[in-house]
């Protein structure tokens, strides 16, 4: 084992940590945890209350919720990307599940702005084999995921049919490009 003296040792701890804070995902976001807290509300028709960045987009009709993620400002916002999964909880076995829906990109009308809907969903085909383990509830997701630059100008709306679930995360580049080839 290498020892190393006091002075250096303690130089090496705090050039590291300060490398770790300045390289670590969303340390330069606003949130001092180094995370992105993104402001997400949902109303469905009976608890709908217009907000001031959304009462452009529609009232959400009977049996559909409207979703609104707001985005907070960031550093380099081009560096992000927004990953959506739409989707439903369910009890499954080991088979395969899917669901069968379409995801609508609208705009709005006067404004120009894109909400995302989808009418309905249902259950999918599913594989039929023996399983031997007890069924889990796991979250099945709609397609696929969607992802879009990160945007903090404009809150994203989205309409989905009641009991059904959107989840969201936000990933950061982790280099510039290269080149293939070279």
């Amino acid at each position: 084992m290498l020892k190393l003296p006091l002075s250096l040792t303690i130089l090496l701890i705090c050039a590291t940590t300060i490398m770790t804070c300045l390289y670590s995902p969303f340390a330069h976001a606003a949130n001092p945890e180094g995370k992105i807290n993104i402001v997400s509300t949902v109303m469905n028709s009976d608890d709908y209350q217009a907000l001031s960045a959304t009462k452009m987009y529609p009232v959400p009709e009977a049996g559909m919720v409207q979703h609104i993620l707001t985005l907070p400002a960031l550093n380099n916002e081009q560096q992000y990307l927004l990953e959506v999964q739409i989707g439903q909880q369910k009890m499954v076995d080991c088979n395969k599940v899917r669901l069968i829906g379409e995801i609508s990109s609208l705009s709005l009308p006067g404004w120009g702005y894109i909400y995302y809907q989808v009418d309905n969903i249902i259950q999918g085909p599913n594989t039929l084999m023996m399983c031997t383990e007890p069924k889990k509830e796991k979250f099945i997701v709609l397609n696929k995921s969607m992802t879009q630059p990160y945007d903090s100008r404009q809150p994203i709306v989205f309409y989905l049919p009641e009991g059904t679930d959107l989840r969201y995360r936000v990933w950061e580049t982790a280099s510039d490009y290269v080149f293939s080839g070279q």
